[in-house]
């Protein structure tokens, strides 16, 4: 079975900051968790590089075009990395192979009928590098994103008849009430497209900063329908000498932030079936992550900067802690000291500390062997279709959902050394069939999560799997592996503060 992932892509005038590395994590831990269930993944990120805000912030600079996107793109190719993601191919609106599959779909919308010229006159936003309707303009005329005076234009342009496809989105939307998630934001789109769709401008002529049109060269492709194209044009060319579209494509998940749903769920499914292309199956729209007025941290201060995190603490305390403090595709707020919080209390304190616990027990206590034991029945029901659930919840991108469901776990094992005590049972022969038990049953829980939460902390899981012996990444039941393997003890996973 397939699997296809993608984030939005970029926008090539600015330096990432969190909210990009939220959405490229949140895509990387589905495409990893994928993998562990043996689908066929392809995970896509790239940058947005054409538009009139590029152009307007290389000239301000000093630079062409090119270059500031050229530099752009690396930014956040380095950024992808940082994070740890997995990301199968970077696509940059830029490439040839890009433009060509643009045009040609674009040529296909005009030859089915939904294209025709006409003149453009109303409100602009050069940011957004949209085309306001009445419902999208603030007081005295301004964005309501960016709270500036919105530009008002006057075009001759091709238009993309948007308006035919009132009645498809709507019946697309009611028909499959899962394709967008959350719920609430299926019912903003719908109330968009609800309040009626006019025909939007699918180029521009007074600028030049763009992918041409085919048929009329003097005009460039409104930027939204060439960044859009991106999820479908780059499995044409991605792989060389083979098109990966009749493997990937429909799209599993698009990724997206609150603040793009227009576009995702009106403009792009609209201009897909103009094009004769299946649209996506299922559009995950994630809130904002907010900086509120909170006491600050000793060692960041009170800006959460995911770059400084990831050089003090690595990049999975920063994945960690993204998806356990806010709601996945709700608004939250966050902040340092609530970032040191969780990585002292629940990274070093309940996972670190069991693992490092665990193996040094087996360590002491067994020589380093895991005991060849069966799994103790405490555990059992607790353990019971673990894996299972946490496939469900990642099926629909519920990704804290899931690591609260591994957590609850990780605490279980936690009370289950207090509990069963190995330290006491260790002194006294009578109990040594008891401390096996004990022992495997920790081994056991632990690499049982340790696989579980390797899409959330890759490089740390990635050492307790080699400490545990475990060579496959695979999801693996509760009591599936038999003792007898040598375990190594290990440094602490996430030193103290």
């Amino acid at each position: 079975m397939s699997f296809y992932v993608t984030t939005p892509i970029f926008y090539g005038n600015g330096e990432p900051h969190l909210g990009h590395a939220y959405s490229t994590m949140a895509a990387d831990i589905l495409a990893r968790h994928m993998r562990q269930r043996g689908e066929d993944v392809f995970f896509l990120t790239g940058t947005d590089e054409h538009g009139e805000p590029i152009a307007q912030a290389a000239e301000k600079q000093g630079l062409t075009p090119q270059e500031l996107v050229d530099r752009s793109a690396q930014s956040f190719r380095d950024m992808a990395a940082k994070v740890d993601a997995t990301n199968d191919f970077f696509i940059r609106t830029t490439d040839q192979g890009h433009i060509e599959r643009v045009q040609a779909v674009v040529d296909r919308v005009k030859e089915n009928g939904f294209v025709y010229e006409g003149t453009y006159e109303g409100w602009y936003c050069p940011r957004c590098a949209d085309f306001k309707n009445e419902n999208e303009i603030g007081p005295g005329d301004t964005c309501l994103i960016h709270e500036i005076p919105l530009d008002r234009e006057t075009e001759q342009n091709w238009f993309f008849r948007l308006s035919a496809f009132q009645d498809e989105l709507e019946k697309l939307y009611e028909e499959n009430p899962g394709m967008i998630q959350p719920d609430f934001r299926r019912n903003e789109a719908l109330a968009f497209i609800r309040g009626g769709l006019n025909d939007v401008s699918l180029s521009r002529s007074q600028i030049s900063w763009g992918v041409p049109l085919s048929w009329d060269p003097d005009q460039v492709m409104y930027v939204w329908f060439d960044a859009l194209l991106n999820y479908y044009t780059a499995l044409g060319y991605a792989r060389e000498g083979e098109d990966l579209t009749g493997r990937f494509w429909p799209a599993s998940w698009h990724i997206i932030a609150k603040d793009i749903l227009k576009f995702h769920t009106v403009y792009w499914p609209a201009f897909l079936m103009a094009a004769g292309i299946e649209v996506p199956q299922r559009i995950f729209i994630h809130g904002f992550l907010l900086m509120g007025d909170k006491k600050m941290s000793k060692s960041l201060g009170n800006v959460l900067d995911p770059f400084e995190v990831i050089e003090k603490f690595g990049a999975d305390a920063l994945r960690f802690y993204c998806f356990r403090e806010v709601s996945f595709g709700q608004d939250g707020s966050i902040s340092t000291e609530g970032f040191e919080t969780r990585y002292e209390s629940e990274l070093a304190n309940d996972f670190g500390n069991l693992a490092s616990r665990t193996l040094a027990m087996i360590s002491r206590y067994r020589d380093g062997v895991v005991p060849e034991a069966g799994p103790d029945p405490l555990l059992l029901a607790d353990f019971e279709g673990i894996t299972d659930r946490v496939s469900a919840l990642l099926d629909d991108a519920q990704i804290g959902q899931a690591l609260e469901e591994i957590w609850v776990l990780v605490r279980r094992l936690n009370r289950y050394v207090e509990e069963a005590q190995p330290w006491v049972l260790a002194k006294d022969e009578a109990d040594a069939e008891r401390l096996d038990q004990v022992l495997y049953s920790l081994a056991e829980g632990l690499r049982v999560l340790t696989l579980l939460l390797h899409p959330y902390l890759p490089a740390s899981t990635d050492i307790l799997l080699e400490a545990l012996a475990e060579p496959d990444q695979g999801l693996a039941p509760f009591g599936s592996r038999p003792g007898g393997v040598k375990v190594e003890k290990i440094d602490p996973l996430f030193p103290k503060l």
